[in-house]
Order: structure tokens, then C-alpha cells, then sequence
């Protein structure tokens, strides 16, 4: 008998033979050595995060690109290929603007706001706080707007609802809104559809500077009385000049008639909390209902509108501007054309320390402890890509326009996009993520020592502020995942410390003093979300089969398509396709999860070297990697096209989130109004929409053709 060998023949075999039988360490040795104190370093993560704070970088701005170059320079020095992608985008920067009020005809004297953050006595940055730009709403129309002020609480569609119902007319006049529960775009385009004409937005004490008994920064972490929260208000995601394309050198865009369409139609200012106050004392007309009114020792809140006249201008100017992402390539040794990619925004509206220079520099240790794996022999079977991304505080511009560029590749090759924007604001781990990660995260919990009690665990921590380890959900537009999750559908994860939020958000205050004194005194923080990102990226990367479990999201679906049953089941609208959908992507969850442990127990034979088992993993692999993409649709969301997820995406009315559900949760909105049977009709609609989708799921996820 003959036998012919070939070099490659050969070579496979030595391979073989070296995996099997040479000592060698496996994957799991080197996440343990990941999360060693020996690889940590809490004196990096603060010079990292001083280095990157300690000029304002807005986007598109020298200090930025400075900012760029610190990323660069550190992920080079730890040997990760790394390279800057520049996009040139439209950014809006303020020109001038003012605000007066007229208490009213019996009080005429005008009050001239200064629209001033005031520097904190020993403020080390005192030197460049020149640097931060005017207040502003990035995007913001410019003129000028004069009317009488009425009072609209949060501005949500309700509370607009409430008003009308309490018999008050807001037409022609300037809505005056507190910050929070939805984005500030939202209450701008709320305000719009109002009938305002103008929109003054403050942070309210009793939110943000610590209410009744609260000391404020610097003498405690409360938003100081100037404090101004800054940011944008532009409701589309990405360079507006570019919807759903790459804003690169020489590409199409919009016209200016096309782009008016697109931008904010009424004036708006944000203003502090003091000014904002101020304004409140001046309007008369009915209470406000209790819980709309402000601190006990603050004024009653009444609606309006008037006698109060605010008389609000704004001028801002509109340029294309060039920005930078800086992305880190750590090449898969296994599968290289697989890819777990970590994402952070860089620029920051004023210092930035805990938005979201805490998270860069978080990612910085990160890179920095792969580095020091990769001494050890580690190589990641899958391809690892560090983003840090620009321009994100005015649309989640860098990483929308990435992924706009790069979307084929991505849906066909990327297993899941990790993300971190604030890393710390305080105490309390938070986790949000599509539903098949949920058992990942809180396995990773369980690895990490709790930065605020060596005795236990983060995932013991979490258990007792939560019970149920709840994992959020990313059915808000806020950060970077958006474009991954709800445009691509790609499975993605948001990980920090700040369960009870931070009152200096976007404001002269976010510097590293505030962080050192209140947000992490010690670092711990940063390395506990560097150890939760790091090991769930190790995790995606390295384990043969993706650690998903589908289970947990059929679970989720059907909870919510309870609810909402339970909500319309008086309104003719049948919500069994969807319960059946979801049935149906169980059945698949269950069988994937059957075949995984096949494969597992056949892997520990001697016979899982040969081909076809190898086949089968990267088979099972790209049907848990790809079912994410089938819940979404080409057309996307009725009134934001641009979102094309049907289960996770923000509302028409907020784009702060929704839970699950957005394309049904408008129609029932706008069906509860209008009460007619078209409108119920729409309803159906989506709800067929959103069952087709889920059949989609369970087909891929089944791996066989209906």
C-alpha cells in the first residue's frame, strides 16, 4: 500500500500533535491572569485620565485632535496596531447668544441673564476654563424668540397632554423645561409640535444640586447654582449631511434645503439651574400639580403661561469640520475574520473626566493588560478592535459613520460591539446589553472584586441593590451602540459605574477634580469595569463557542408581549402572531443550546481534532452571531427609518428609549389619541412586523429553511 504525504498534509498533522499533547496554556489561564492586581494599575488610570482632561476638547477642535494623538501614542506603545480614521462632518459651534425676562407690565425692568458657569474657588484648570465654550445646544436654530414662559415640566408629550387638560394654551409661547427622564432633543421637537416657539432648558435643584440639604461642587457632588448642562439636540444619529453613508472626503450630501428639514425648528438655550429658578418665580397662572413642583425651600411652580416674557436669541454657525477616530487592530489567531469590538467616545463638551474620559482612559487599561497577555503567549482566537471614537456628544457621529462605512463587513463578520461612555459617575454597577449576553455579564460579575468591598464581588453587590441582577436594556439612542445594535443589528453591551447618575453631566464641573473627590477617589472603580469589559471581551473572543444564550431573550420578549396585551386587549388588536413568534424563537433557543452541548461533549474526545466538528462550531457560531441581525428590518422604525431594529430602538417621543417594542409602542401612542379604527389598524400592523421579524430570528437560529 502506498501513502502520500504532503507538506501541508504534514504540517497539519505536526499542529495537531503540538495542540494535543505539548503543554501549552489554555484560554482560561490567561482571562484569570487578566484580572490579576498584578496587571492593574489604579496610578495609570488616573494619569490617563488627568492627561486627557485637562484641556476642554470639544470635536473638532485642536485640543481634540491632541487628545487623538495621547490614544494613538499609548495603544502603539503596547504594540496593537493602531491607526487614526478621519470623516469630515457637520458640527455647530455658538456665535453669540442672550436671554432676558420681563417679570411682567407692572415689573418691565428686564432681567439680563450672564449665561455664565461660574469658576469653583481653587479650581486648577482655572487657567484654560476660558477654553470652554459658551453654553449651547448643539445643532440649536438660530433667532430669536420672544413670548410668555410657560412652565412644561419635563416637556414629555404628557406633560404637554397635562397642560392642555389643566386648560392652559402653550401656542406662542417659550416652553421652560427641567433636564431628565427624556433627551434634550425630544423636549425641544415636543416643544415644536407644542406650538412654542422657543425652549429654555434648566437643570432643576431638585434633580441636580442636591435639593433641600445637598452641598454642592466643590464641597460636595452636586451641580453647582451656574452649572450648566450642555449638549445637542439633533434627533438623527450621525453626520446629518449623510443619512445612512460615510461622511467621507468628496461624498454626497444633503442640500441646505434638505438639511433645514432635518434640523431642530424652534430656538433653544440651555441654562442653569439658579437662572432657571429665577425665570419660575416670574410665572403666575395655575399650580403646577405636586409632582412637577421643585425643592421644599424653593418657589411654587406655577404653569403660566406669563405675565413672565422671555426674549431668547441664539446665533451658532455651521462648519464641516474633520474628526478622528482612533481604532486598534489585535489580529485573531483562529479566526481572524470574526470580530469583538470595544468602543469609547473621546471628546467631551467641556473636561470630560467622568463623560467620557473615564471610559478612555478604561479602555487604555484594557489595551494595556492585552498587551501584557500577549507577553505571556496569548493570542485571541477572533480578531479584537479598539475604537475610540469622536465627535459623539453631537451625534454619536465617529462611530455612526464607522459603521455606515463599514456596515457590510461588520454585519457579515462582527460577533458583538462592547461599549463604555461614562466608566464611573459613582457607585453601582450597571450593565445593559441585548438579552443573549445577559448570563456572560453576570458570569464576568462573579470574576471581579467588588472596588467597594473586598469582601465580596461585584455580582454580590449587584444582587443586593438588584435581586433579580437585571440587565438594562439599549433601547435608548444615548451612546455609541446605537449604530451596532439598533441600524446594524449587532448583539452589544454597556457597561458602568453611576447607577444613581451624576449631577455635573455636561457641565464646566465634569473635571478630574470631581472625579477624584467624589466619582472614584481611589481608581478602584475604573478597574472594575475594566476587568467586566476586559474579560467579556476575552470571553466573545476566545471561547470556541460564542457564549450566547437565547433562552433570556425569548424570555424577555414574552414578557413584554404580555404586557402589552394586557394593555390593548380591549382594542380589537390581536397580539397572538407575536406570542407565537415568540414561541417559536424558544423552540430555537432550546434546540441551539441542545446542539452546543453535542458538540461539547463530543470536543472532549480525541475525534474533536477531526474537521467536521470543527465545522459544525463554526456553523452553531454564526447562527448565534447572525440571529441578532434578523430582528431587524430594511425599512426601519415609521417615523426614525434610520433604526432598524424592531425589538431595541427609541421611541418617536424619546430618545432616551423605549423597553422593548418601538415601532408598536408609537402606533399605540398615536392610536390612543386619535382613538380611531385606521390608527388601531397601524397597530396590527407593526405587530406583524415585529412577529415576521422574530420568525426570522428563529429560522436563523434554527439553522434549517422553513
Amino acid at each position: 500500500m502506498s501513502f502520500d504525504l504532503t507538506l501541508s498534509t504534514f504540517l497539519t498533522i505536526i499542529s495537531a500533535f503540538t495542540t494535543i499533547f505539548l503543554p501549552s496554556h489554555p484560554k482560561s489561564y490567561y482571562h484569570s491572569l487578566f484580572l490579576s492586581p498584578s496587571l492593574s494599575s489604579n496610578d495609570s488610570l488616573s494619569h490617563d485620565l488627568l492627561s486627557l482632561t485637562r484641556r476642554p476638547h470639544v470635536a473638532g477642535t485642536p485640543a481634540n485632535s491632541h487628545t487623538a494623538s495621547y490614544v494613538l501614542s499609548q495603544l502603539t506603545s503596547y504594540n496593537i496596531p493602531s491607526r487614526l480614521k478621519s470623516y469630515s462632518v457637520l458640527l455647530t459651534y455658538p456665535v453669540s447668544r442672550s436671554l432676558t425676562l420681563t417679570p411682567s407690565l407692572q415689573h418691565p425692568l428686564p432681567e439680563v441673564f450672564s449665561l455664565q458657569q461660574e469658576i469653583y474657588k481653587g479650581d486648577p484648570f482655572a487657567d484654560v476654563a476660558g477654553e470652554v465654550l459658551p453654553t449651547f445646544h448643539a445643532y440649536a436654530k438660530s433667532g430669536t424668540a420672544t413670548g410668555p414662559a410657560v412652565y412644561v415640566n419635563y416637556g414629555q408629550m404628557e406633560d404637554y397632554r397635562t397642560l392642555e387638560e389643566m386648560g392652559v394654551d402653550v401656542k406662542g409661547t417659550i416652553a421652560v423645561a427641567k433636564y431628565g427622564r427624556i433627551f434634550r432633543g425630544d423636549i425641544v421637537q415636543n416643544a415644536y409640535e407644542a406650538g412654542c416657539i422657543g425652549v429654555i432648558v434648566y437643570t432643576d435643584r431638585k434633580d441636580f444640586g442636591g435639593g433641600d440639604s445637598g452641598n454642592w461642587f466643590p464641597n460636595g457632588r452636586w451641580m453647582p447654582p451656574t452649572g450648566v448642562q450642555v449638549g445637542s439636540v439633533l434627533l438623527v444619529k450621525g453626520d446629518p449631511t449623510t443619512p445612512g453613508w460615510a461622511s467621507t472626503e468628496g461624498c454626497e450630501r444633503l442640500s441646505d434645503e434638505e438639511l433645514v428639514e432635518v434640523l431642530p425648528k424652534i430656538p433653544s438655550l440651555p441654562v442653569s439651574g439658579q437662572d432657571g429658578e429665577t425665570i419660575i418665580k416670574s410665572i403666575g397662572g395655575k399650580v403646577a400639580k405636586d409632582d412637577w413642583q421643585g425643592s421644599k425651600d424653593g418657589p411654587v411652580y406655577r404653569v403660566g403661561p406669563g405675565p413672565a416674557v422671555l426674549n431668547l436669541t441664539y446665533l451658532g454657525k455651521q462648519t464641516i469640520a474633520s474628526i478622528e477616530n482612533v481604532i486598534g487592530v489585535i489580529e485573531g489567531a483562529e479566526e481572524p475574520d470574526r470580530y469583538v469590538v470595544l468602543g469609547n467616545h473621546r471628546d467631551a463638551w467641556t473636561f470630560g473626566a467622568a463623560d467620557p474620559n473615564s471610559g478612555t482612559a478604561t479602555l487604555l487599561e484594557v489595551a494595556k493588560r492585552l498587551q501584557k497577555l500577549a507577553l505571556e503567549g496569548w493570542k485571541p482566537r477572533r480578531t479584537i478592535i479598539l475604537c475610540n471614537w469622536d465627535a459623539e456628544e453631537y451625534a454619536l457621529i465617529g462611530s455612526t459613520e464607522w459603521a455606515e462605512e463599514n456596515s457590510k463587513i461588520l454585519i457579515s463578520r462582527a460577533v458583538a460591539y462592547l461599549n463604555v461612555d461614562i466608566a464611573v459617575a459613582g457607585p453601582g454597577f450597571r450593565a445593559d446589553a441585548t438579552p443573549q449576553l445577559d448570563e456572560l455579564i453576570r458570569e464576568a460579575a462573579k470574576q471581579v472584586q467588588d472596588p467597594d468591598n473586598s469582601s465580596q464581588t461585584v455580582y454580590d453587590s449587584w444582587a443586593k441593590s438588584s435581586p433579580s441582577l437585571e440587565v438594562g436594556r439599549l433601547g435608548g439612542g444615548g451612546s455609541d451602540f446605537a449604530a451596532f445594535v439598533q441600524h446594524l443589528g449587532i448583539p452589544a453591551a454597556d457597561f458602568s459605574y453611576e447607577t444613581g447618575g451624576y449631577p455635573v453631566y455636561h457641565s464646566l464641573y465634569d473635571d478630574f477634580v470631581w472625579m477624584k473627590q467624589f466619582g472614584d477617589p481611589g481608581f478602584h472603580r475604573h478597574v472594575a469595569v475594566a476587568s467586566i469589559w476586559g474579560l467579556v471581551a476575552l470571553r466573545l473572543a476566545d471561547d470556541e463557542i460564542l457564549p450566547f444564550n437565547y433562552v433570556s431573550y425569548a424570555t424577555e420578549l414574552k414578557n413584554g408581549a404580555k404586557e402589552l396585551e394586557d394593555r390593548i386587549s380591549d382594542k380589537g388588536v390581536d397580539v397572538n402572531p407575536l406570542l407565537k413568534a415568540i414561541e417559536e424563537l424558544q423552540g430555537a433557543a432550546n434546540k441551539i443550546n441542545g446542539e452546543i452541548e453535542g458538540v461539547k461533549r463530543s470536543k472532549r474526545q480525541i475525534s474533536s481534532m477531526w474537521k467536521d466538528e470543527n465545522i459544525k462550531v463554526r456553523e452553531l457560531n454564526d447562527r448565534l452571531m447572525m440571529t441578532e441581525r434578523a430582528f431587524t428590518d430594511p425599512d426601519g422604525l415609521p417615523a426614525k427609518p434610520w433604526y432598524k431594529h424592531l425589538i431595541y430602538a427609541p421611541t418617536k417621543h424619546n430618545g432616551y428609549g423605549s423597553r422593548y417594542f418601538p415601532g408598536i409602542e408609537d402606533a399605540v401612542e398615536e392610536a390612543s389619541g386619535l382613538k380611531t379604527t385606521d390608527s388601531w389598524r397601524a397597530v396590527q400592523h407593526q405587530i406583524w412586523r415585529v412577529s415576521r421579524a422574530i420568525k426570522h430570528a428563529s429560522i436563523v437560529l434554527s439553522g434549517h429553511l422553513a
